[in-house]
């Protein structure tokens, strides 16, 4: 199913039962979005059925997460919390959005801009961490103010580079 720009979406927070249509959009996104990044092996432990562990132990344990959905699926989610220490880099803002996925079949649609201005309103001071190699992303960030600091952590379990991008 393609989605069409305009099209009825809800965002909300997200509830306990919510976990398996944010495993399914959190993993699917990743698929979507990282399967050229990540070796092969990654998938092997990265599993829908993993992802959908961690998503009830989150929601379960009142984790502050934001959903949108199309018809009553989960089609993105983003959370936001409290500025956090990555790798050698202490915080530079105190609100930091920790992560912001849609389906890449809702790409386009307003969704992961009502989810990012829902989390983190317009002009609040926060900073986020971003893969170097996802210029879509980088790039619907700039629109919204953040912009690379130099700040730069490679994930050794993922041997992923990120850069953090601050507003």
């Amino acid at each position: 199913m393609r989605a069409v720009p305009g099209e009825s979406f809800v965002i909300r927070a997200a509830t306990p039962g919510d976990a398996a249509g944010c495993a399914h959009a959190h993993h699917t996104s990743w698929v979507e979005t990282y399967s050229e990044l990540l070796p092969a092996a990654h998938w092997e432990s990265d599993t829908l059925e993993r992802r959908t562990e961690t998503w009830r132990r989150w929601l379960g344990g009142g984790a502050g997460v934001t959903v949108a959905e199309v018809s009553g699926q989960v089609v993105g989610f983003a959370m936001d919390g409290t500025g956090r220490h990555v790798g050698d880099h202490q915080p530079v803002r105190d609100r930091e959005l920790y992560s912001l996925y849609v389906l890449a079949a809702h790409h386009g649609t307003g969704i992961g801009q009502a989810l990012l201005d829902t989390v983190l309103a317009p002009g609040t001071p926060a900073q986020l961490w971003v893969a170097e190699s996802n210029p879509r992303a980088r790039r619907f960030y700039e629109r919204n103010g953040f912009l690379p600091d130099g700040a730069r952590f490679v994930d050794e379990h993922l041997n992923l580079a990120e850069v953090r991008q601050v507003r």
